[in-house]
């Protein structure tokens, strides 16, 4: 059975299913297309309080190396001191500061989000998608959401000039999450 209210009963730690859950990124590709990827390789952990929300968290580490755009040359830049830096930053990672319940579903998580060593707050808008129990016998919750940074604001900078005007890459990056997690036994 799948609800989208009630949250009293979603009380509880939850962990992130890497097989169910997507951690996704999009950029604009020579100012006329996009380039989609995500990271393969992430643990993450959550607190519901479905009394009061505000009580709530969650982290997030990505390993940085886990990029995944279905181009081995491009994740090897993208790997780079020019991108990533993944030698000196192998991890990205969000903690959350505040969770904010902004409609019957939506949810505003703010955290702090590391890449390349450089702390920004960001606020993701999710969506509440339901809980179900799986055939396994375990509690599942999903959640997605998305939200647009500067890769600049985190010391992501590299990029080239185009010919035509415009540049290769996009500054705004949008992040996207989309998440099933398993409440512990």
């Amino acid at each position: 059975m799948t609800t989208q209210t009630g949250y009293a009963n979603l009380t509880g730690e939850y962990t992130l299913d890497p097989t169910h859950t997507r951690i996704g990124f999009v950029a604009r590709h020579a100012m006329v297309t996009k380039v989609r990827g995500a990271f393969n390789e992430f643990t993450g952990t959550a607190h519901i309080d479905g009394d009061d929300p505000a009580k709530s968290s969650v982290t997030v580490a990505i390993k940085a190396n886990s990029i995944d755009t279905r181009n081995a040359d491009r994740d090897a830049h993208l790997r780079s001191n020019d991108f990533l830096s993944m030698d000196e930053h192998p991890e990205i990672t969000f903690v959350s500061t505040s969770i904010r319940q902004t409609g019957d579903a939506s949810f505003d998580v703010t955290g702090d989000l590391t890449i390349k060593g450089i702390t920004k707050s960001v606020t993701v808008p999710f969506e509440f998608e339901g809980t179900a129990q799986d055939p396994f016998g375990n509690t599942r919750i999903g959640f997605e959401g998305s939200t647009t940074i500067n890769r600049k604001d985190f010391g992501v900078t590299w990029n080239a000039a185009l010919e035509t005007g415009g540049v290769l890459v996009s500054d705004k990056v949008t992040l996207e999450f989309e998440v099933s997690a398993i409440k512990a036994a």
